[in-house]
This record gives structure tokens, C-alpha cells and sequence, in this order.
């Protein structure tokens, strides 16, 4: 006879609970319903539904991953980000809801501005933030980057999984090292990036989910956390056309250190900071001079 959904629910709870997870109820409903492929409105309807014990087996390993520290979205393969479901694994970062806000940006800009009709994305990740732009505006061709061959693949898999893989070119690149310059280089109306930005020093110091689990290459912005501001603010002159603009998550504490770096280049007006849903700086973006 195999466990209930609410057994194994309990029992999870407190594995996930003596293990130190403040998010053990939610966790533990999230996994079970992976585990056993149920909707989560159907669980509580199911109280007593036993569960074979293949599934269950299954269902505990996770749980187990779980309270040694892996993030349940890598457990599951799937995070929402802007109403879509992407996959995602240890080779992305787990797109995080203050990147809505920069993708957010992007849309105003676009949708106030309607000659823009190409974008690049630095640094695309799982793709969320390509992806999520050309579902948003079908008329807008974007190329997403990245240095990870793994990113790309996965970033490439949610293009082809949400129906926008004809919008979006994907090519391996470190910044804009990928791309040729002069005149027969490619020129874009908005470059968008979310990238490193948290100071070396600090790794150590996050979350064991964050520190341990997720690519320090896409968390790693150097001693002051803008090794990779000053990359693109530098080179993005070079690939915008003359009315373009640059669109950039920051950390909380970044924006006059970065507004700084627009300054001293001096290709750059208009330069702008927008804060999250939770009122904490988030976007910086500027204008072609």
C-alpha cells in the first residue's frame, strides 16, 4: 500500500523544515506536484489519493536534494518569469522577478518608439529575456548571446518550447567579442543585458542555493561588480545605431556607480534609473548621444 499525498506532504514538510528551508510548505507542495505530474489545484482534492511507490521514491530523492541546498527550480526544470514557463538548470541563473522590470523598460521604450525594430540581448542566459520580448513584439528581431554553450542550448530549447524561435538568432559570444565592427558589423536599436553584477568579495556570502548551484560566471561582476558594466557601456556605442538606447539591470546599490560609468564615456544622454516593484533601483538605461 503506498502513501498518501498528504503523508508524504508531512513528511517532506519536516525534512525540508529541520533542514532549515523557510519556504518548506511551498517547496514540498512544488515538488510532490512534479514528482507525481499533478496540478497543484487538484492536490487538496486528493488528500487521500495514495501514491505508487515509484513516484514516492522519486517524490523523496528530490526532497532530499532539496534540504542539501539545491534550488527546487533546478529540482523541477521550470521557473515562470512575465506569465511564461521556462526551463532552466545549473547552467542558467534562475531568472528572478526584478528582471521583469527590465524587460518591462524594454517594452515602453519599444513601444514608444516604433522605428526600433531589433534588439541584442548580452548575456541571454535560459533566454527569458529574448524570449520574452518577442512574444511581446512579434515584428522584433533579436539576437541573444552568451559565453555558456549550455546557456545557449537551453535559451535556444525556450524559443523553440514558447514559438518565437524565428524571431531570435542565437550565437556564442563573450560581450560583444563575437560580433564584427566597422561597416559590416550588425547595428541595433536596443541592447539589453542583465548581467553579473555582485562583487567577488560578496559570492562566499549568498545563499548556499545561489553560491553553491547557480554559474558564478553569471553572478561574478569582478572587485566592484562592474567589470561588465564598463565592457558594454564601452563597446555598445560601437553596435547602436545613432537613435538606439542601453538597457541594463543593476544591483540595488549600483545606480551611481553606473550612471558614473554612462557619464564618463560620453555617448550616452538621457540617462535613467527605474526602480523594481519593490521600490529598490533596478534599471539603468540611456540614449545614444
Amino acid at each position: 500500500m503506498g502513501l498518501q499525498i498528504k503523508e508524504m506532504i508531512s513528511v517532506a514538510e519536516n525534512i525540508l523544515r529541520e533542514a532549515g528551508n523557510p519556504d518548506y510548505k511551498v517547496d514540498a507542495e512544488m515538488l510532490l506536484c512534479h514528482a507525481i505530474k499533478y496540478d497543484p489545484q487538484k492536490i487538496f482534492m486528493n488528500w487521500a489519493k495514495e501514491v505508487d511507490d515509484d513516484h514516492a521514491e522519486k517524490f523523496f530523492a528530490m526532497v532530499q536534494k532539496r534540504a542539501e541546498g539545491t534550488p527546487t527550480q533546478y529540482l523541477t526544470n521550470e521557473q515562470s518569469f512575465k506569465g511564461l514557463r521556462f526551463y532552466v538548470d545549473e547552467n542558467v541563473l534562475i531568472p528572478r522577478p526584478e528582471t521583469e522590470s527590465l524587460v518591462d523598460e524594454v517594452l515602453t521604450y519599444i513601444g514608444d518608439n516604433k522605428s526600433a525594430k531589433s534588439a541584442l540581448d548580452l548575456g541571454t542566459g535560459s533566454g527569458v529575456i529574448a524570449v520574452s520580448l518577442a512574444k511581446k513584439v512579434p515584428q522584433l528581431k533579436i539576437t541573444a548571446s552568451d559565453i555558456s554553450e549550455g546557456a545557449i542550448a537551453i535559451a535556444e530549447n525556450n524559443a523553440d518550447r514558447l514559438g518565437v524561435r524565428g524571431q531570435i538568432r542565437f550565437t556564442r559570444s563573450d560581450i560583444f567579442g563575437g560580433f564584427k565592427t566597422g561597416f559590416t558589423g550588425p547595428k541595433w536599436d536596443v541592447i539589453v543585458s542583465n548581467p553579473p553584477y555582485i562583487r567577488s568579495a560578496v559570492l562566499p556570502t549568498l545563499q548556499r542555493e545561489i553560491y553553491e548551484h547557480e554559474p558564478q560566471i553569471a553572478l561574478d561582476g569582478g572587485e566592484d561588480g562592474l567589470d561588465i558594466y564598463r565592457r558594454i557601456i564601452d563597446g555598445a556605442p560601437t553596435f547602436l545605431r545613432k537613435t538606439g538606447a542601453v538597457f541594463l539591470e543593476i544591483g540595488y546599490d549600483q545606480a551611481h556607480a553606473v550612471t558614473s560609468l554612462f557619464r564618463q564615456n560620453g555617448s550616452y544622454v538621457r540617462i535613467a534609473v527605474t526602480p523594481d516593484i519593490a521600490g529598490h533601483d533596478r534599471v539603468i538605461s540611456a540614449r545614444m548621444k
